[in-house]
Parts: C-alpha cells; sequence; structure tokens
C-alpha cells in the first residue's frame, strides 16, 4: 500500500457514482489510502446497497446529484476542487438499457460530457479517470482479447453508450486536455465485475445469491456465455494505479486502458454458477430455452498487454480466489453482528497481501 497511500494520502478525490457498487468499494480503498474522499451520485436504490451497509454517508463527503445536471455537478466540484476525480456514475444494466434507452445515453454518454466539461472548467484538477467497460467494444465475438486501439461499437443500448463515452473522452482528451497545464485523462475499461454488496438487479451473482435467500433455483438465461469475469478489487486496483500514475508522470499515461482478467480466466456463465455452488455449499440453476433472447454477445476478452506492459498491472487473483472472495463477501452480509465496512477493509488488506507476495509493488 505504500505506493499507492504516498500517492494519495491528503489529496482530495472525487468519486462520481460512490453509492453505486464499484464506487462505494473504490470510496472505502481510498479511505484506506488516507485521501479526502468525495463524493457525487444518486441515492441508493436500495437499503442493502453496499454505500448504506457500509454507512460510507458517516465517513466520507457525499451529496446526492444526477450527472445529468450540469449546473449542480460543477457547482459541487468547484467547491471542492479535488485533485483527481474518477467517473464511475453510469446506468450499469445491459437489460435496463432496452426499457429505457433514452435515460441510458442521457446518463452515460452526456454525463461523461458534465463530468469533462467540468473538469476542463477547474484549473485545480489534476487528473481524472472516466470508467467506461469492456462492451465499449464493436464486439466481433473474436477468440483473441480487444485491444485498446480496437474500434468502439454496440449494438444494444448500453454497450453503445459506452462506446460513445469513449469517443467522448477521446474527443476530450485531444481537444482540450493536450497542454501541461490542463489535467491529465484516462479511460478505464473493465470486465464483467462481481463481489460482495452488489444487489442489481439483471446480474448473474446478486440474482444467485438472491435465489438461496429464496431457496428457489437459479433462472440462467445465457449458461456458455463467456465472460471477462473479475472480483471488484481487480479493476479497482487498477483505476487507483492509473489515477496514481496521471497523478505523479502525467499526459504520458493518458487514453484508453483495459483492466481484465488473464486470458486463462475467462469462465462461461455456467462455470462461475458451478463455483458459486461449489464455495457456498447450497444452491442450483436451470437453463431454460429462451423465447425472447435480447442481443447479448456470447464471447467477449479483454488484451490487457498495455496495462502489464506499461502500468506493471495484473489481476491478483485466480478464479478459485475470486470466487472465494465473492462468496465471503456476502456471506459477511448474513452475520448482523458484524461490521460490514470492517469486512470490506479487510478484504481489500487481504487482496493487497496476496498482490504484494505475488510481486506487484504498488500494493506493497
Amino acid at each position: 500500500m505504500k505506493y499507492l497511500a504516498n500517492v494519495y494520502k491528503g489529496k482530495r478525490v472525487l468519486i462520481t457514482g460512490d453509492s453505486g457498487f464499484k464506487g462505494s468499494w473504490l470510496a472505502i480503498w481510498l479511505r484506506q489510502l488516507g485521501a479526502d474522499v468525495y463524493g457525487y451520485s444518486l441515492a441508493p436504490k436500495t437499503n442493502r446497497d453496499n454505500f448504506l451497509t457500509c454507512c460510507l454517508s458517516e465517513k466520507i463527503h457525499h451529496v446526492d446529484g444526477d450527472i445529468r445536471d450540469f449546473g449542480k455537478l460543477s457547482e459541487f466540484i468547484n467547491s471542492i476542487n479535488p485533485d483527481v476525480v474518477f467517473h464511475l456514475a453510469a446506468q450499469p444494466i445491459v437489460l435496463e438499457s432496452y426499457s429505457d434507452p433514452r435515460y441510458t445515453f442521457d446518463t452515460n454518454v452526456m454525463g461523461t460530457v458534465n463530468v469533462l466539461e467540468a473538469v476542463r472548467l477547474n484549473k485545480n484538477i489534476k487528473a481524472a479517470v472516466n470508467v467506461t467497460s469492456d462492451k465499449c467494444y464493436k464486439n466481433n465475438e473474436w477468440l483473441w482479447g480487444y485491444r485498446e486501439s480496437d474500434p468502439m461499437g454496440g449494438e444494444d443500448p448500453y454497450s453503445a453508450s459506452k462506446g460513445a463515452s469513449e469517443i467522448v473522452t477521446w474527443a476530450y482528451l485531444r481537444s482540450f486536455f493536450q497542454k501541461e497545464d490542463c489535467a491529465s485523462i484516462a479511460s478505464a475499461r473493465a470486465g464483467n465485475v462481481i463481489g460482495g454488496g452488489d444487489w442489481a438487479d439483471f446480474r448473474i451473482v446478486p440474482d444467485f445469491f438472491r435465489a438461496l435467500e429464496n431457496k428457489s433455483s437459479l433462472v440462467v438465461r445465457y449458461p456458455e456465455a463467456t465472460r471477462p469475469w473479475q472480483h471488484v478489487l481487480e479493476p479497482l486496483g487498477g483505476y487507483l494505479l492509473l489515477g496514481a500514475k496521471l497523478l505523479k508522470e502525467g499526459k504520458v499515461y493518458s487514453g484508453g486502458w483495459n483492466f481484465g482478467p488473464l486470458d486463462i480466466n475467462n469462465y462461461s456463465v455456467r462455470e462461475l454458477i458451478e463455483k458459486l455452488i461449489e464455495k457456498s455449499g447450497k444452491g442450483s440453476f436451470d437453463a431454460p430455452e429462451m423465447t425472447d433472447k435480447k442481443h447479448e454477445a456470447s464471447l467477449l476478452k479483454l488484451d490487457i498487454s498495455k496495462a502489464n506492459g506499461l502500468l506493471a498491472w495484473s489481476p491478483v487473483l485466480d478464479f478459485d480466489q475470486t470466487i472465494q472472495f465473492v462468496v465471503d463477501g456476502y456471506l459477511a452480509e448474513e452475520k448482523a453482528a458484524r461490521d460490514i465496512y470492517d469486512s470490506r477493509v479487510n478484504q481489500i488488506m487481504s487482496y493487497m497481501n496476496i498482490g504484494a507476495k505475488k510481486g506487484f509493488t504498488y500494493l506493497q
């Protein structure tokens, strides 16, 4: 933790989307690194969201706000003058993008415009990272991983909105963030992120644990679909490292970055569920023939050679450890007497210790 702590300690860090799954975990990690953490996002959707169970409103500076409201967003940013911004606020669900495409595009595209415009107009901000998705790429379902230089695309509203968010980021980077006297900006693309504290609808892991609670069998839509599964701490470590490099070394680290699992850790939905059942010791699933399938890619991989070669970043956990971390994260919530925040911190420290033993110096 020494490298990251040296960079973030005492820094004012803004997270948009801090009430979300990834944003709340990032807030906890940054707090452990000694950062002064600020959050701007919509209120949590349920009382089970990680933001609420970890009582983050008592631990960071949070305000409820919609990133589509440029006036409120820019006013908040100018009032705190952050050193670095992590933009995670988004509509994150593929199926929801079909039911409300306008909201999805408005949030994921114009929300990005609003954040980058606020960053452009604030001269104190030194770095900003826009977090998008692996689904930003034009997916040809290749057997090899997508590289950062591959074209953006998307055949569903969510994927298209993430591709558009990347194009917006590139346009702002080339048009406004080239000079040395302005912020250094980058985008980060990750795979299917899983871990304790995620209770969103239409996500396979939360659906599995809901089925356990309801003593029902999980219905799986695409059991053979292959996804780059990652524990939430894997990409967050990459975001933190990327943000640190932008802060310390500047524009050489601008541009797009992939943070995915090793190629050998791309597993099907069926394999994921079978491993969850193995680790939790309970559960079952059914995979009925679907008559009204929405478009969803069956194969998606990321090439992480750029992050590995230029950032010295690599995944820490193997697939078995990933699923154990996931199960432990959810089971911690079953123990009402246990402090959920402390359990999240313990997982972060365990993750960093595993990484340090494997030689990842930024985690030591």
